[in-house]
């Protein structure tokens, strides 16, 4: 098995036809010289020990070292061994608030947008753990099942939005729901949901759902998101504020961070209410938090241990490109006497 690390480098090897047709472009040149100097005769008198065949061997050998040269920056790496990895970690699923009132401008740049980056930096301190994502407003939806692949949880986190459900308003028992379908290990005892939200809740089950949760070993740790002064909803129209969302009334919606339930939630689950405005704070709790917890193995997969191979290639191309500045153009002497390439 291998793999190349860098790839891009192959396109060096659009040189050789340059220097291919450069060098018959001065062959062509130096014969056409030679012949308005002197017939083909006596040139071979005036200059005997002339090889006819080193210029296409240096050709050959520069060629063979860029081609080696242009291997090593590429950096083949080669299996040589298989090696068992273990893992060991908490399943953490993010439950993140899509609903409207996350559009709020209360916290820079908005409570969205701020629980993504909340989320993105818990996950750049995590280890070995698995995480998931589910986004919820009035309904909740699952965007990516529990995974190792830190690189994926971080695209699908991107590509949250308010516009991806369709129904809106904010049920926090459906989120709190959905997540205790995510853990498929029935042993698992280190089960985590993080709950990032701006605390309203229309339906007003969710410390009821976080109960259930609870029965089945799941801690909830909520992160309340926003200010509890509170901020409209901006109505936006290419980037730029058109109006703000009006309740049947008329007057302006005041969306405000509800602590209170994020805490009952907390409490219910065995978990705890941290605010999420401040996002070290957040991340010191987590880290300290997944610390104590006891980890259990998960995975245990074999992987290819690839070894640098680009040694020997950068190696055997500078020796290579080295004899060809000293390989002259004149007969060598040995050679000539075992007649190899019929040279007189």
């Amino acid at each position: 098995m291998y793999q190349l690390d860098v790839p891009f480098y192959f396109y060096g090897l659009g040189l050789l036809p340059l220097l291919w047709v450069a060098y018959f472009i001065v062959v062509g040149w130096k014969r056409r010289a030679q012949n308005r100097f002197a017939q083909y005769g006596l040139m071979e008198k005036l200059s005997p020990h002339r090889s006819k065949f080193k210029p296409a061997l240096k050709l050959l050998m520069l060629s063979l070292g860029i081609v080696l040269l242009i291997i090593g920056l590429v950096n083949p790496k080669i299996g040589t061994q298989l090696e068992t990895v273990k893992r060991e970690g908490v399943d953490i699923v993010f439950a993140v608030d899509v609903s409207k009132s996350m559009l709020a401008e209360d916290v820079a740049p908005n409570r969205l947008e701020k629980a993504k980056r909340l989320v993105s930096a818990i996950i750049n301190h995590l280890a070995s753990d698995r995480v998931g994502i589910i986004a919820y407003a009035a309904q909740a939806i699952p965007q990516l099942p529990i995974t190792t692949d830190y690189g994926a949880a971080k695209m699908f986190l991107q590509a949250l939005n308010t516009d991806m459900l369709s129904s809106q308003g904010t049920a926090l028992d459906a989120a709190l729901d959905l997540s205790g379908t995510y853990f498929d290990d029935e042993d698992q005892t280190n089960r985590v949901v993080f709950l990032i939200s701006d605390g309203e809740d229309h339906s007003e089950e969710g410390a009821s759902a976080a109960q259930r949760a609870s029965d089945m070993g799941i801690k909830i740790f909520t992160f309340g998101v926003g200010s509890d002064e509170g901020g409209p909803i901006p109505i936006k129209r290419k980037g730029v504020v058109e109006s703000y969302k009006k309740d049947m009334q008329g007057e302006t919606v005041i969306t405000k961070r509800n602590v209170i339930i994020l805490q009952e939630i907390a409490a219910a689950a065995e978990g705890e209410y941290t605010d999420g405005n401040d996002t070290q704070a957040v991340v010191d709790f987590v880290t300290e938090t997944l610390k104590n917890m006891d980890k259990k193995e998960f995975e245990a997969k074999k992987f290819v241990s690839y070894k640098d191979q680009f040694q020997t290639f950068l190696l055997a191309g500078f020796l290579l490109i080295l004899l060809e500045l000293f390989l002259f153009e004149t007969k060598t002497k040995w050679v000539q006497r075992l007649n190899l390439f019929n040279e007189k």
